[in-house]
């Protein structure tokens, strides 16, 4: 293959030591550890893979530095590293396709308003987006097909919107911003006041503030705000299928996984992560270095930096044993028809005495 690459090369291109194995050996792909044939290398993210390190059938392995010896095959190389898991983006980097090349321009068949502020060279504009009036283009962003930018949005550079993201009018985003396909930026907040037997619809008149290096996976949602904004600070990183209701603030470096569901007017601290499925009343103040593990439903504030768990969240152990409590009803149901039926011999021999 033209892109193989030797034991030592691929060593050196990920800032590891090759421990074992023959440095002008050749590596030809990448692939799982559960997967990987001879001639490839995987990597060991994660200490629950040792049994699988243990029977892979790759070439080479990207592993800790302070893997024990024995805990790999003798004809496996190993390139041990700092952290595998970052270590392997750069083998991928490698095998993989070539990254696409930017081209600056706009599609023929655009549409972009004629007040609209860029440098055409120096942003990549695809077809059938609309660019609406008054809105504000950093260099270097690219907007992929039909993605939607509304009235007065402003970006800053190098951003990326892929196909059909939307982002409507008012919005601000910082640089380096990705929006995954059918990302919403900006739609309406979720707000009525029930007036004479009917939903009356309640303005909302404020915007969301996208920070510096945000991501945002597609179909996720992030209303904006009855006034103010919704804010998601920098470098926070948020999951397919998110919902982020009104006059929400996310704080810095937050992980926000799939499926969860911010109720509005709560606001994160930084570094808090949410698992998959997660549930968060509305008006919560929690605090930083919060983490909440999949399928929690948050009902009260949390200043306490920690792990959470359960329904409601409760600190890691107590929610723990809270979740197993329900198995045991069939038990304790026994211990009790038990329990009854000696009270009831008991009572029945105490009346023939």
């Amino acid at each position: 293959m033209s892109n193989s690459i030797t034991l030592q090369k691929l060593a050196e291109l990920v800032d590891g030591q090759l421990s074992q194995g023959a440095p002008d050996d050749l590596i030809t792909g990448l692939n799982a550890i559960t997967d990987a044939i001879p001639g490839e290398v995987t990597f060991l993210g994660n200490a629950r893979y040792l049994p699988a390190l243990k029977k892979t059938r790759a070439s080479a392995a990207l592993v800790p530095e302070d893997l024990a010896a024995q805990d790999a095959p003798d004809a496996l190389a190993l390139i041990r590293v700092k952290n595998p898991t970052l270590a392997f983006s750069s083998v991928i980097q490698w095998f993989g396709p070539p990254a696409a090349v930017f081209v600056p321009g706009v599609h023929a068949t655009a549409v972009v308003a004629s007040d609209a502020v860029f440098a055409p060279g120096k942003v990549s504009i695809g077809a059938h987006a609309v660019i609406e009036e008054g809105v504000t283009i950093g260099d270097g962003t690219v907007i992929h097909s039909g993605v939607f930018v509304g009235r007065g949005v402003r970006m800053g550079a190098n951003c990326t919107l892929h196909a059909n993201a939307v982002i409507k009018e008012h919005c601000v985003l910082g640089n380096r911003v990705i929006l995954h396909s059918g990302a919403v930026i900006g739609s309406d907040g979720f707000g009525y006041e029930h007036v004479n037997g009917r939903h009356q619809k309640i303005d909302q008149a404020g915007i969301v503030q996208i920070d510096d290096d945000v991501e945002i996976g597609s179909c996720t949602t992030i209303d904006r705000a009855r006034f103010g904004r919704t804010w998601i600070g920098e470098g926070t990183k948020i999951d397919n299928l998110v919902q982020i209701g009104h006059n929400c603030t996310l704080g810095k470096h937050c992980i926000i996984v799939s499926q969860t569901g911010i109720s509005g007017s709560t606001h994160l601290g930084n570094y808090v992560t949410m698992g998959g499925q997660v549930g968060v009343i509305g008006h919560l103040k929690i605090g930083d270095h919060v983490m909440f593990k999949a399928r929690s439903v948050v009902t009260k504030s949390i200043s306490e930096a920690g792990t959470y768990t359960g329904y409601p969240a409760r600190p890691l152990m107590e929610g723990h044993r809270m979740l197993v409590l329900p198995a045991r009803i069939p038990e304790l149901i026994e211990r009790v028809s038990e329990l009854e039926k000696k009270l009831a011999a008991l009572a029945g021999d105490d009346t023939q005495s």
